[in-house]
């Protein structure tokens, strides 16, 4: 999956400095608009008095504060994290597969991760605390990838292309089982269930926050100090296999790893589509093939991608929240049909 003649002209640290402006600016934006406007110059302040008290004098009222604080403040990091995330797991499976396609969607780790989610919500009740959802969303995660590595050994799927389609399937089987759930479960709880399926950020709290936080750090930290190795999977298995990689093992892992950073995100996020798909090859398209720079790249635009997703959501139909999971279905859909008209996967 190589690179453009863009990324000899577009270093990683010019990316970057670029990438991280950009990510502030539009985390400013997420705060400032929605329902009710706010201020630049009242973000600023009520984000410096949180960091040092009495710093600046309150001219702002405790709603305004809780608003910029407590709702999207919190939004904004859950948005930022999801995104990363996400990117992160689309560049690391589309290198293990060396398939262009490849992402937590359409191989069925979201589907899998709703579907422990919706089991969590809807019936076994939060038994281990704040820690239920995340986990069976991870566990669901990680039984559909056993799912369609089971499919792909059964039908013999080996190739890449064989492999999406196998996550498919099993995306749609799961996505059923998914909706008998929501069929059998409280009709009272339905539509809050059916709403965050569609994707959303707006239950986002201060402590929910660190354990998206935790697994991207952790986990996606794992992925970015393995990117030799996602760099000699991208060639192929036998060039991998000469420089001592375990193919099949480590493939595995990324599968893991991959279904729990989707598995977290999806329990806070609902399920997202098509950002594992776009932003990877977006960054390759400016920085190059290297995963040294994709990993690290995929992860700022990422962010930066979910921000504004985040932000259309809230303004297009406001001051009611359209589902962010529209909003990325609409953008990745189109994306999906630009790669296919390139003709160069």
């Amino acid at each position: 999956m190589p690179g453009t003649t863009w990324a000899a002209r577009l270093t990683l640290p010019v990316f970057t400095a670029v990438s991280l402006v950009a990510l502030i600016g539009s985390l400013l934006v997420a705060i400032c608009v929605g329902g009710v406007s706010v201020p630049l110059g009242t973000v600023w302040g009520v984000l410096i008095n949180k960091v040092s008290p009495g710093f600046i004098d309150q001219t702002w009222s405790v709603g305004r504060e809780a608003i910029i604080w407590d709702i999207r403040f919190t939004r904004s990091l859950l948005a930022m994290m999801v995104g990363a995330g996400l990117a992160i797991v689309g560049a690391s499976l589309q290198a293990v597969t060396r398939n262009p396609l490849a992402d937590p969607h359409l191989l069925g780790i979201s589907s899998g991760a709703a579907f422990g989610a919706i089991l969590a919500l809807l019936h076994t009740g939060l038994f281990l605390g704040l820690l239920t959802v995340p986990l069976l969303a991870f566990f669901g995660a990680l039984i559909a990838v056993a799912i369609v590595l089971f499919v792909s050994q059964l039908a013999d799927a080996t190739s890449a292309d064989r492999l999406v389609l196998a996550g498919v399937a099993v995306s749609f089987i799961v996505m059923a089982a998914a909706n008998a759930l929501i069929f059998l479960g409280d009709p009272r709880a339905s539509h809050t269930v059916i709403f965050w399926m569609l994707g959303g950020l707006g239950l986002a709290e201060w402590e929910h926050l660190v354990y998206p936080l935790a697994i991207l750090i952790i986990a996606g930290g794992w992925l970015m100090s393995r990117v030799a190795e996602l760099n000699a999977m991208t060639v192929g298995d036998e060039t991998a296999a000469t420089l001592g990689i375990a193919v099949v093992k480590f493939r595995l892992i990324v599968f893991v790893v991959g279904a729990l950073i989707t598995g977290v995100m999806v329990a806070f996020s609902g399920i997202i589509g098509f950002v594992g798909l776009m932003v990877p090859h977006i960054v390759r398209l400016l920085v190059g093939g290297d995963y040294c720079r994709v990993l690290p790249a995929a992860a700022l635009l990422g962010a930066i991608f979910m921000l504004w997703a985040d932000i259309a959501s809230r303004t297009l139909m406001a001051p009611e929240d359209m589902p962010i999971g529209i909003v990325t279905g609409l953008i990745g859909g189109l994306f999906f049909v630009w790669i296919l008209g390139r003709r160069k996967i």
